[in-house]
């Protein structure tokens, strides 16, 4: 892919993980606007911002712009955007005035619920990710993610309490994750589950669906180029003002100040996926938040998947996908649907698919 082009340290990958990936040469800036200067005081200049308020993650944005003022526009509006889906898509919270995907979840087995555009989009989208991925991400397997949760959320609070979910409350949550349940009416406008103990859980391609969405909703504003980094999730509008592609790190967990490798990006996303971040430990044993919907246990095939993609929601479910394979299973699903990943296994392995080595 012309768009997507990656230069690797293998010899610094052995048993490593890769990290969310980071912004190059860039200075984090928290609820206040930051310039960097350039040469020429008539050419656009890159601003960033960085907001911890937004999907319970930290989302930073880097634009180039003609002045402050064009650049507090931009950052505005992609502010509102994803302030937007943040609600709509919120799992735990009720939000005034609309209806959200709690909503629909407390409705289960009693009534259709009319949803907003962007909220119905999103369902669509995981009912055609579940048949691209092969059941491997599943919107309606809320219902044992939910179990998994609660059990990390005490864990994490009362360390010696930590404990497992039950296998019993796994296995009967786990009859209730049918996704043809998972009833959508684009005429009516209105999301509807049919089964009352199913629940709905976008946290496999919700990030990755509104960081595409925001940068759509950009590009139609007339911003040709940003980068949107929504908690690992990244997507790049365009190019640099220079036309040159943007340049994001994938860390060394081991080393804050390494790489494992650099992906140079131009109209297209990058996510990772892996156990080092969400988890909680059980009888000195680290369990991660990404549950294989076979055993339903935390997914244990590889140490992290790196995707790239045109489509943002597409590389954000994939991640979770091929994580949630055996390497050889997850390269054959990749090669069908045309995804360039790379791989680290736990022999410390790398393996790549459909990337171009940067020269």
């Amino acid at each position: 892919m012309d768009n997507i082009r990656w230069t690797m340290n293998l010899k610094g990958c052995k048993g490593r993980v890769l990290l969310a990936p980071r912004i190059l040469a860039v200075v984090l800036c928290t609820a206040f606007l930051l310039p960097v200067a350039g040469g020429c005081t008539e050419a656009p200049q890159r601003y960033e911002m960085t907001y911890l308020s937004l999907f319970d993650t930290v989302v930073t944005i880097v634009l180039y712009a003609e002045g402050e003022t064009e650049a507090q526009e931009m950052f505005r509006a992609v502010y509102d955007d994803l302030a937007r889906y943040d609600a709509l898509f919120d799992i735990y919270e009720e939000h005034e005035g609309t209806a959200n995907l709690k909503t629909v979840n407390d409705n289960a087995g009693k009534a259709p619920v009319a949803v907003e555009p962007e909220l119905l989009s999103l369902l669509l989208f995981g009912k055609e990710v579940y048949a691209l991925t092969e059941g491997r991400v599943n919107i309606a397997f809320g219902s044992v993610l939910t179990l998994w949760h609660d059990a990390r959320t005490a864990g994490i609070a009362d360390p010696d309490s930590a404990a497992l979910p039950e296998r019993a409350a796994l296995e009967q949550a786990a009859a209730h994750t049918d996704i043809e349940a998972v009833v959508l009416d684009e005429d009516a406008g209105t999301a509807y589950l049919a089964d009352p103990e199913l629940r709905l859980d976008v946290g496999a391609i919700g990030k990755g669906f509104a960081a595409q969405l925001a940068c759509d909703n950009a590009r139609e504003r007339g911003v040709t180029s940003m980068l949107l980094n929504l908690g690992g999730n990244v997507c790049a509008l365009g190019t640099r003002a220079d036309g040159k592609p943007w340049r994001i790190e994938v860390q060394d967990p081991d080393d804050a100040s390494a790489a494992l490798g650099t992906v140079e990006l131009a109209d297209a996303s990058l996510v990772t996926s892996g156990g080092y971040q969400r988890y909680y430990t059980v009888d000195g044993a680290a369990y991660h938040h990404i549950i294989d919907p076979d055993t339903l246990m935390p997914a244990d095939y590889v140490k992290a998947v790196t995707v790239t993609h045109a489509d943002s929601g597409l590389a954000d479910a994939f991640s979770t996908a091929l994580f949630n394979l055996p390497y050889e299973q997850g390269r054959a699903l990749a090669q069908r649907n045309g995804v360039s990943a790379v791989w680290e296994l736990y022999d410390g392995k790398i393996e790549w698919l459909s990337l171009v080595p940067a020269e």
